[in-house]
């Protein structure tokens, strides 16, 4: 019998993992999770691959994974049946038969992630680990003003963990926004991939602009000293989500709206890389 390949969009909550990626410990991962679904409904062990590994507290409202199946089953069986052996807090959203050479993490165009500050003088109950919270009042044209230093090709060198295993430093930033709806401020960045910690590190330094604490010109500062240690705090994990991977459209995977579907977001033109 020959193998099929599928794709699947996976929104999660992330605050119970220890990121994505299944470890040799006994700790709880995205992955695992929904390998273990997966292979209840083929009848066999199944293996993922997505297009961006998260971190612990890290969410997702469009994680795209595919992996590879012998077991025919129509593609209601890997959303509602897998959603079956799912926990609450991860939910397969989309699925579809794709192509051969298509592959969730090499085939993918761009990513797209969004980190979601609420501002308010207490902390929230409610979504605690869903937002990152600050009690300091941000100046959001200053922090529109100083993310836009980071659009095009740089060295992220300042941005990325100390720890990052990625072999060069620099990326392409095709967009980068800062929003605010209500109490609720968001960046939005799309970029052609990501370092590790990247986004948490321009969240520390926007946050930081933002509440006054250094000039829209520190971001610039910042980039151009190659230097993590002067690139200020690592915003925490609970604000940041997963919310898109581009591809090709003749490999047809599943687009469902962009997230988090708790703020009122309006949807936007994809961007292309530059040639």
């Amino acid at each position: 019998m020959s193998k099929q390949k599928v794709a699947l969009v996976v929104e999660y909550d992330g605050a119970a993992y220890k990121g994505w990626q299944a470890q040799k410990f006994d700790v709880a991962t995205v992955q695992e999770c929904l390998e273990k679904a997966l292979s209840k409904i083929a009848n066999h062990p199944v293996n993922v691959i997505c297009a961006g590994r998260t971190d612990a507290g890290v969410h997702a409202s469009a994680q795209v994974v595919h992996f590879e199946t012998e077991s025919e089953r129509p593609l209601r069986a890997w959303t509602l049946g897998v959603n079956t052996h799912l926990p609450p807090d991860i939910s397969v959203k989309a699925a579809a038969n794709v192509a051969e050479d298509f592959h969730a993490r090499f085939s993918a165009m761009s990513r797209r992630y969004r980190y979601v500050i609420y501002q308010s003088e207490f902390r929230p109950a409610v979504m605690g680990k869903g937002v990152t919270w600050t009690y300091k009042q941000l100046d959001v044209k200053a922090m529109q003003a100083a993310c836009e230093y980071f659009i095009g090709t740089h060295d992220f060198t300042s941005f990325r963990a100390v720890g990052c295993q990625a072999n060069s430093p620099v990326r392409t930033i095709l967009n980068f926004s800062v929003d605010q709806f209500g109490q609720y401020i968001v960046l939005d960045v799309r970029a052609n991939a990501f370092l590790h910690h990247m986004i948490r590190n321009f969240a520390g330094v926007l946050m930081t602009i933002g509440a006054g604490e250094q000039p829209v010109a520190w971001a610039k500062q910042v980039l151009d000293v190659k230097d993590r240690a002067q690139g200020g705090i690592t915003a925490p994990p609970f604000g940041l989500y997963f919310v898109d991977a581009e591809y090709p459209e003749h490999f047809e995977v599943p687009k469902p709206s962009l997230g988090p579907h708790f703020l009122p977001f309006k949807e936007e033109p994809s961007y292309e890389l530059p040639r």
